[in-house]
C-alpha cells in the first residue's frame, strides 16, 4: 500500500481516479515482491498473484457496495428527520380541513417505495456523494463486538505498516552508506553477503549503523505523531513522480542486462516454503480497501466504477508481473535484496552515481513522507476506539498517551528486526487478510440485510457488486479464515524445524 490520497474534497474524472488508485495500491509492497517471487518460484508466484488480485478486486466491489448502502441510509435518516420536523411544525400550528386533505395526500405519497419517489428528479438514493469511512460503515452495520474487532484489525495493520516504514528507511541508509565507504564501495547487490556484525565504518558495525539511523528517523519524524498532519496535493505529486521514475528505471535497467546476456537469474518453478511470505506480500501489495471511501467518493461519474476498478487491477497485475519477472531473471535468487531498489546500487549494474544513489535512497524519500500520516491515522483510530459519547480525553491522555502508544511499538519492532520480507509478509497475512477479505465480506453481507430491512426486498443498490450471490461472500470468508490457519500452521512448522 502506498498511502492515502489527498483529502481536498474536489471532484475528479474517472480517469484521474484510475491514476489515483494505481498510485494508492502500488507502493512499498511492490519493492519486496521480487524477493518473494524468487523464494516461491515463478509459476506458483504468478498463479497466486493472479488469484489474490482477483480476490482483492472482488472485495473492493463489496466495499463500494457497502459505501452506496451507507449513503442511502444516511440520506434516508435525514429525510425521516425532516419529515419529523415538518410534522412537529404542523402539530404546533392550527390544522384546517385543507391541511388534513394535503396531509392525507402526503401520507399516501410516503407509503410508496422510496425509490419511486427518488426517480422523480432527485438523485438516486444509492448515489455515493458522502465519504463514509470504513470505521463509520462498521458502526452502521456491525454490532459492538464487530466494531471493536474492526478497530483491532485496522490498528494491528497500521502498526505493521509503521514497523515496515521504520525499518525500511534505516535499512536503505545503512546499505547505501556502509557500501559507500571503505572496502565495501559499490558492493551492494553484487552477491556479497554481509552480517549485522560486519564493520560499516571504523569501529561501527552495520547493526549499530542501522540503529543509529532508526534513532535519527524516530527523532525527526516521531514528533509529527503528536500533531495533526495531512498529505498535501503537491507532496503527493512529487512522491508519485519519484516512485514512477524509480520503478521505470529498475525495469529498464533489468531489461538492458537481460538483453545483453548478463542475466544471472535461474528461478525455479515452485518452492512451497516461500508461499507464506509471498501470500503476505501479495495481500499487502493489493491493499486499498481501507482507503476506498477517500478515493471513490470524489469521482464525478461513478456509473462504471466497477469496470474502472477492474481495469486498474489488470494494469497493476501486469506491472507487478513485469517488475518481478525482470528481477528474478536479471539477478540470482541469493542476491535479490528484501528492498529491490538496493540491487541497483552496484557499480556493475549502473555506473552513474546519481542513479545509484537515487534508487538506493528512494524508499527514504517516499516512506518518510508517509510515516507521519499513517501514524496520525493510527493515533486517531485509538481515540475513536476508546471514545464514549459526549466524553472528552484529559490533555495528558490526548496529547501524550495516545501518540506514545502509537509511536513506541513499531519503533521497538524495527529495533529488534529489519527483515522487511517477514514484516511485510506477517502484516499482510494477518491484519491485511482481515482488512482485505473478512471485513469487506461482512460489510457486504450486513449492508445487504440492512438495506432490505429499511427499503424492502425489491430495492436494488445501483452499485451492487457483480459478485452479488451469497456464495461469493461465503467463499471469501472461508478463504480468509483458511489463510489464517495456513499461515499460522506454516509458521509453527517452520519454527519447529529450527
Amino acid at each position: 500500500m502506498a498511502g492515502g490520497i489527498t483529502d481536498t474534497g474536489e471532484l475528479y474524472s474517472p480517469y484521474v481516479g484510475l491514476v489515483y488508485m494505481f498510485n494508492l495500491i502500488v507502493g512499498t509492497g511492490a519493492l519486496t515482491m521480487p524477493k518473494a517471487f524468487a523464494t516461491a518460484g515463478w509459476l506458483v508466484s504468478l498463479v497466486l498473484l493472479m488469484f489474490l488480485g482477483f480476490m482483492s478486486y472482488m472485495t473492493t466491489t463489496f466495499v463500494v457496495e457497502a459505501m452506496a448502502a451507507a449513503n442511502a441510509q444516511l440520506r434516508w435518516k435525514r429525510m425521516e428527520k425532516r419529515k419529523e420536523d415538518d410534522e412537529d411544525e404542523d402539530s404546533s400550528s392550527g390544522v384546517s380541513d385543507s391541511d388534513v386533505l394535503l396531509q392525507d395526500g402526503y401520507e399516501r405519497a410516503e407509503t410508496r417505495p422510496i425509490l419511486s419517489v427518488q426517480r422523480r428528479g432527485s438523485p438516486n438514493i444509492f448515489e455515493i456523494t458522502e465519504r463514509v469511512e470504513m470505521g463509520q460503515m462498521a458502526s452502521m452495520f456491525f454490532n459492538k463486538v464487530g466494531v471493536n474487532l474492526f478497530y483491532f484489525c485496522i490498528i494491528i495493520y497500521l502498526y505493521g505498516d509503521l514497523a515496515i516504514y521504520a525499518a525500511a528507511v534505516p535499512v536503505s541508509l545503512m546499505q547505501v552508506t556502509c557500501s559507500a565507504t571503505g572496502n565495501h564501495s559499490c558492493s551492494v547487490g553484487d552477491g556479497t553477503k554481509y552480517n549485522d556484525t560486519d564493520k560499516c565504518w571504523g569501529p561501527i558495525r552495520r547493526i549499530d549503523a542501522y540503529r543509529l539511523y532508526l534513532a535519527a528517523f524516530t527523532l525527526l519524524l516521531g514528533p509529527f505523531t503528536f500533531f495533526n498532519v495531512q498529505k498535501t496535493k503537491y507532496l503527493q505529486i512529487v512522491t508519485s513522480l519519484m516512485r514512477w521514475i524509480a520503478f521505470i528505471l529498475m525495469i529498464i535497467l533489468a531489461l538492458i542486462r537481460i538483453s545483453r546476456g548478463q542475466a544471472e537469474g535461474h528461478p525455479s518453478m515452485a518452492q512451497l516454503s516461500g508461499i507464506r511470505n509471498l501470500f503476505g506480500v501479495c495481500v499487502y501489495s493489493f491493499m486499498c480497501q481501507h482507503s476506498l471511501p477517500s478515493l471513490i467518493t470524489p469521482i464525478s461519474k461513478k456509473k462504471h466504477v466497477n469496470k474502472l476498478v477492474l481495469l486498474d487491477y489488470i494494469l497493476i497485475l501486469a506491472f507487478y508481473s513485469l517488475l518481478s519477472f525482470t528481477a528474478i531473471y536479471c539477478f540470482r535468487n541469493d542476491t535479490l535484496m528484501d528492498m529491490y531498489t538496493l540491487n541497483f546500487t552496484n557499480c556493475e549494474i549502473i555506473n552513474v552515481a546519481f542513479i545509484r544513489y537515487f534508487l538506493g535512497l528512494f524508499p527514504v524519500f517516499t516512506i518518510s513522507t508517509n510515516f507521519p500520516i499513517i501514524a496520525v491515522t493510527l493515533r486517531n483510530n485509538w481515540k475513536t476506539l476508546f471514545h464514549r459519547e459526549g466524553g472528552t480525553y484529559p490533555w495528558v491522555v490526548d496529547r501524550i498517551v495516545f501518540p506514545s502508544i502509537t509511536l513506541i511499538p513499531p519503533v521497538l519492532v524495527a529495533f529488534c528486526t529489519h527483515d522487511l520480507e517477514s514484516l511485510v509478509g506477517i502484516t499482510g497475512a494477518y491484519a491485511g487478510n482481515g482488512i482485505q477479505y473478512l471485513i469487506p465480506a461482512f460489510l457486504a453481507y450486513c449492508s445487504r440485510k440492512d438495506t432490505q430491512l429499511v427499503f424492502g426486498s425489491g430495492t436494488v443498490n445501483k452499485h451492487l457488486s457483480p459478485f452479488r450471490h451469497t456464495f461469493w461472500i461465503v467463499f471469501v470468508l472461508i478463504w480468509g479464515f483458511s489463510c489464517f490457519v495456513f499461515v499460522t500452521a506454516n509458521i509453527v512448522l517452520s519454527e519447529s524445524k529450527l
